[in-house]
């Protein structure tokens, strides 16, 4: 990815640098949530500054990259950045109005949206393990979203997991959408393709919905830059580069700590404590949702 990552590369062996970069991509992304409850930017806007600065940031390290695109490779590439663009403006919308604890596992469920487009889609099968682990995070999904029916604190918290289911399903259609072209195209010139994209469908909706695009204070563009760097560049981006260097099922299954760690900062930062049936029901989820991705890799 770059000379100082070949380097460590070369001198602590591929599947170990790509090790350590998953745990820091999966601690930067337990930012996320954190830094769109510290804005007070509309959602839309913070997702399209988001993934804008994320593209401006890796435009110098695109230089020598390489890698063409076919005319059907770049309309994929779209589709894939529409479906990110969808994918960030519902879970966006989601953090402010369920709790984080929620937020962050039902958008996790990403996995499993993506086994059932694979079976739908590609002609895959499920075995019992993987379809056992579906049920089990169906069954977390309604134990989770009963809080929401029991008092939660949250200003509208069964829309905000619908709206983190949503954004689920986006990122799952992203994933499915750019799998075929990630496997002829460089990493920086397919990302950057699709970030370009995802920001544009990201800025039709912030005009769409009037929201003002410049006039914060310094504050909200320090936050801005920080959803960048930190979930998007060592978060988003760092997870597609560790997974040409290491198994699929290691970074699926790492992934489920966003959730422990974005609840965790909640708390810290907010004295946002999940309630019981929010803890019971995201840890049946991310029991699912490791189990899929450990039965998906073993099939």
């Amino acid at each position: 990815m770059s000379t100082a990552t070949a380097r460590l590369t070369a001198r602590f062996g591929q599947r170990r640098v790509a090790l350590a970069a998953v745990g820091v991509a999966v601690a930067a992304a337990s930012t996320s949530a954190i830094l769109i409850r510290l804005s007070a930017a509309p959602e839309p806007v913070m997702a399209f500054y988001r993934v804008l600065f994320t593209t401006l940031l890796l435009l110098p390290l695109a230089g020598g990259a390489g890698g063409s695109f076919s005319r059907r490779d770049l309309l994929v590439a779209g589709v894939a950045g529409l479906a990110l663009s969808a994918h960030f403006a519902t879970w966006f919308a989601s953090v402010d109005r369920t709790t984080v604890a929620a937020s962050v596992t039902l958008v996790q469920t990403q996995p499993l949206f993506v086994a059932a487009g694979a079976v739908l889609l590609l002609g895959a099968t499920l075995g019992r393990r993987s379809l056992l682990g579906i049920a089990l995070a169906i069954a977390g999904v309604v134990v989770l979203s009963a809080d929401g029916l029991s008092g939660s604190a949250a200003p509208a918290p069964l829309l905000g997991n619908a709206l983190a289911v949503a954004g689920a399903v986006g990122a799952a259609a992203y994933v499915l959408s750019g799998r075929s072209v990630r496997q002829r195209v460089p990493l920086l010139p397919y990302v950057l393709v699709v970030y370009s994209v995802a920001a544009a469908g990201l800025l039709a909706v912030a005009l769409a919905t009037d929201a003002a695009l410049l006039g914060y204070p310094p504050r909200e563009w320090l936050l801005f830059l920080g959803m960048a760097v930190g979930p998007g560049l060592l978060g988003h981006t760092l997870i597609n580069w560790a997974l040409e260097h290491v198994e699929s099922t290691v970074v699926s299954v790492s992934l489920v700590g966003e959730p422990v760690g974005s609840a965790a900062l909640a708390a810290l930062l907010f004295a946002e404590v999940p309630g019981l049936l929010t803890l019971l029901g995201g840890v049946v989820i991310v029991a699912g949702i490791a189990l899929v991705a450990v039965s998906r890799a073993d099939g």
